[in-house]
């Protein structure tokens, strides 16, 4: 590479447009253009909308669209992933501000825009230091668990909106109980806006899916509610709207506060980015393209700092939102730069137009799109295939109801932790007995054909050997050499599954082979990385079998064993 190379391929590594902007092609402009109209038909609505599950005003959802998209545009490694509003961050949002600030105040709005700048700065920080795998530590089953829950949460606190009652709080069952002792204080006006527009946004999306269901509802409910004298029937609405664009937002940088906040700023991040980065590959997998994860990182740092600046809240990459532009057929982020622009027209002229818009429809655009990700079918999938990661998607399911959503998500991370741990701790070794006419070895419990060989006993370890597994696999040895008839004499270890051994597996390994050969028992070893095969020799285990017990297949240190026996 030459010096003058270099620059380049750094400026195009941190900026991914200039990878696919000389690259763009003008029969894409087309499709770029109506997929950007869709997702603004959609983001707008939506983004007013989730504002309630933040926390915030309205107009703040607004606040938060075009910066995020014109930021990530330029920094994202996805050609067509969508980043926006959040309900399962938004939510986190709302509790993490909550638990410092009464919601509805000044303080409140001004902590949630901290909150993204500091959302947006761990993004940022993680990304320089290449720490796109954090997400693997969420998997599915918890992600799935924390999901479902969060569909209930959040379906709860938005049905006080749906029915036009106030003053709920606490977890979700003690919503649910206030909301079922306060029905017969419930207005009709409200409740049937409510109702209608959740089965309005069912039926567009079932029997029109790719009409804009959120701004058809939005649109007609606040036509029909102001035709009607809805307002004046008890119906709430959204009120003045500020037009023209937000001023910045100086962040509350106090250190205490920062500390408060700092916690559900690393979920969100560790949340957000898991969902960010499936939307990413999903998009990848049909629209193609390389999917970086740090990059991915990096993006997510200047799209929440922008938010919080400008008076919004934090943003994450959406699968939902993605599925709308690639469905009105995008081809790359101009999709996302035209549904910018006219959201920024939308702030600028088009804020008087949703004076009007009830909160009922709102909370039902919320209560529809929750509904949507809601995906029960998985977990009694899961139920069948794994009964240990059902319950764990069990208790993080719980967890979010009875304890909070904070201590839920951390609840399902710790206990998927914990049995990482145990697995790696406790490898599932086996005796091995050679399969009837072939060369294969598989564990005698499963497959009891397998033939064995009387004073041979050939062992799987199952996994790695280092400190917290080899007590577990000397107690491997010492059964299998138990239950042996006869009484083994030889002893094969294939260790094909071992990619790793420490100080403490080759002492122990040694410990071991030193007893068994007091006890005349004589060990070999079978398919030895060449890595592991290195800190044997290092670690004394080489020469106390010797070089020449190493086989390259299990089927040769049979061979040889049989060849031993032979001669003797």
């Amino acid at each position: 590479m030459t010096i003058a190379a270099r620059p380049a391929s750094i400026v195009q590594r941190l900026l991914p447009v200039l990878g696919w902007l000389p690259a763009y092609r003008r029969e894409w402009l087309l499709p770029d253009f109506l997929a950007g109209l869709a997702v603004w038909a959609v983001m707008v609505p939506e983004a007013m909308a989730y504002s309630g599950i933040v926390g915030v005003p309205p107009i703040t959802g607004l606040y938060t669209i075009v910066p995020p998209l014109i930021a990530y545009a330029l920094l994202g490694s996805s050609r067509l992933l969508v980043v926006g509003p959040d309900t399962a961050t938004g939510l986190i949002s709302a509790l993490t501000v909550g638990a410092i600030v009464a919601q509805g105040t000044a303080d409140f709005n001004t902590l949630t825009s901290t909150l993204a700048i500091l959302i947006g700065a761990f993004f940022l920080l993680f990304g320089a230091l290449r720490m796109g795998w954090v997400a693997a530590f969420i998997p599915t089953p918890v992600m799935r668990g924390f999901i479902e829950g969060l569909v209930c949460v959040t379906i709860i606190g938005q049905v006080p909106h749906l029915l036009g009652i106030h003053g709920t709080s606490g977890n979700f069952f003690m919503k649910l109980w206030f909301v079922l002792q306060h029905l017969s204080d419930v207005s009709l006006a409200p409740v049937l806006t409510g109702l209608l527009s959740l089965a309005a946004m069912q039926l567009l999306r079932r029997l029109a899916p790719r009409v804009p269901a959120a701004l058809v509802v939005a649109v007609v409910a606040t036509i029909l509610v102001g035709l009607l004298g809805g307002e004046a029937a008890g119906v709430s609405v959204v009120g003045d709207l500020p037009s023209g664009l937000p001023h910045l937002v100086l962040p509350n940088l106090d250190p205490t506060i920062l500390q408060e906040l700092a916690p559900g700023a690393l979920a969100i991040v560790l949340v957000g980015y898991a969902e960010a980065l499936g939307g990413a590959k999903a998009a990848a997998m049909q629209g193609g393209g390389d999917i970086d994860p740090n990059q991915e990182l990096i993006a997510h740092g200047p799209a929440n700092i922008l938010s919080g600046l400008f008076g919004g809240f934090l943003v994450v990459g959406s699968l939902s939102k993605t599925s709308v532009a690639m469905g009105a057929g995008a081809r790359t982020q101009v999709a996302n730069l035209v549904a910018a622009v006219f959201c920024f027209l939308t702030l600028v002229l088009l804020t008087p137009l949703f004076r009007g818009m009830p909160h009922p429809a709102l909370g039902a655009i919320v209560i529809a799109a929750m509904l949507h990700l809601s995906k029960p079918g998985y977990l009694r999938d899961l139920f069948v295939r794994s009964r240990p990661e059902f319950a764990l998607a069990a208790i993080v399911f719980a967890g979010e109801l009875t304890l909070g959503v904070l201590q839920g998500i951390a609840l399902g991370v710790a206990l998927s932790l914990l049995m990482l741990i145990y697995r790696t701790s406790h490898p599932r070794g086996a005796v091995l007995g050679q399969l009837p006419g072939e060369e294969a070895y598989r564990d005698i419990e499963r497959h009891p054909e397998a033939i064995t060989f009387p004073g041979l006993l050939i062992i799987r370890t199952g996994g790695d050997m280092f400190f917290a597994s080899v007590d577990h696999l000397g107690e491997l040895f010492k059964a299998a050499l138990a239950a042996s008839q006869p009484p083994a004499k030889h002893v094969l270890l294939d260790a094909g599954s071992v990619n790793f051994i420490d100080t403490s597996g080759c002492d122990k390994l040694m410990s071991t082979i030193k007893e068994l050969q007091a006890q005349g028992i004589t060990f070999a070893f079978a398919r030895v990385r060449d890595d592991v095969r290195e800190g044997m020799r290092l670690g004394g285990v080489e020469a106390v079998v010797g070089p020449t017990n190493f086989y390259e297949r299990v089927t040769d240190g049979v061979r040889a064993w049989q060849q031993s026996l032979s001669k003797s």
